[in-house]
């Protein structure tokens, strides 16, 4: 299969920022993950790249940042970010696949995918893109639902499911949806050409009742200590790696150029009346309301 032909979870037309997050009841699991990216992200940088923004939830988290880039294949979520964020020169919103990254080679020195991957049928080639777009050493922040998690493994364990949590391959539990090994993950990133520097364990107490009876604040600060143990051991739903790219340097790009063409990999776009147009293959990619479109509907 094609990366062109590769399935898409798309979230346009979601209210998923409102109904699961800001209504959801996940202020626990929302503080929790933004401890983690307070660890796990570098102290400054020029330009970010956030895979999967949708309506911009993490986005502010990265003010350490002069640039961040916003992609998601929804535009309508990346419209609500816009409401949310504003439209300033610190903000570049993107629609465009992960499987095919509207992007030169290694412009960005720091990404992030959080909530991502579990939508990914083919997480290697996402993960071969990233590590394209990414400079020499970039950080690369990356989370993932994790299969072998205790509640996994005590329903295994009481013949209440038929999925192992102890195997490699990928759990499909619902279409586009799935979780990993942590081990699986951890050789997808090195065959990309990753190296994995930590690992922290996130949302310890993810239980309904727990999240009923104890202040949100008790429980991220017990998470905030139960991650420092994700090194020894990935037993939590949610799992944080941070990675740095290595191996053999990417092929220098176009001076000055940032996007290129995701449907023929030409680095020479040419931009007219809101439209990119592909000198090579004249492929046109529409600038909507300030949001660059690069998905090939």
């Amino acid at each position: 299969m094609t990366e062109q032909h590769l399935p898409i979870c798309d979230y346009e037309g979601s209210d998923y920022q409102i109904s699961f997050w800001d209504r959801g009841g996940r202020a626990y699991e929302d503080q929790a993950e933004a401890v983690a990216l307070r660890r796990l992200l570098p102290s400054s940088g020029k330009l970010l790249l956030e895979i999967g923004a949708g309506a911009g939830r993490n986005t502010p988290r990265y003010h350490d940042f002069e640039r961040v880039a916003l992609l998601d294949y929804s535009l309508t979520q990346l419209q609500q970010a816009q409401e949310r964020l504003g439209k300033s020169d610190r903000y570049l919103y993107v629609a465009g696949d992960v499987y095919r990254l509207p992007f030169v080679d290694a412009l960005f020195d720091a990404a992030t995918m959080i909530r991502v991957l579990h939508h990914l049928a083919e997480a290697p080639i996402a993960l071969a893109q990233i590590r394209r777009v990414l400079q020499p050493h970039g950080a690369f922040i990356l989370e993932f639902a994790n299969k072998q998690n205790l509640k996994a493994i005590l329903r295994y364990l009481l013949h209440r499911q038929d999925w192992s949590p102890f195997t490699a391959e990928p759990v499909e539990f619902a279409p586009l949806n799935f979780d990993f090994h942590p081990k699986a993950v951890r050789a997808w990133l090195s065959e990309a050409d990753f190296e994995v520097e930590r690992q922290l364990t996130v949302s310890h107490f993810r239980i309904g009742l727990l999240k009923r009876l104890v202040p949100a604040k008790w429980l991220v600060a017990l998470d905030s200590l139960a991650q420092l143990t994700g090194d020894w051991w990935q037993l939590t739903p949610s799992v944080f790696v941070k990675s740095r790219a290595v191996g053999q340097d990417g092929i220098l790009s176009c001076e000055g150029a940032f996007f290129r063409c995701p449907a023929c990999g030409h680095e020479q776009l040419d931009e007219l009346d809101q439209v990119l147009i592909c000198s090579s293959c004249g492929k046109k990619w529409p600038v909507v309301d300030g949001i660059y479109d690069f998905r090939d509907k």
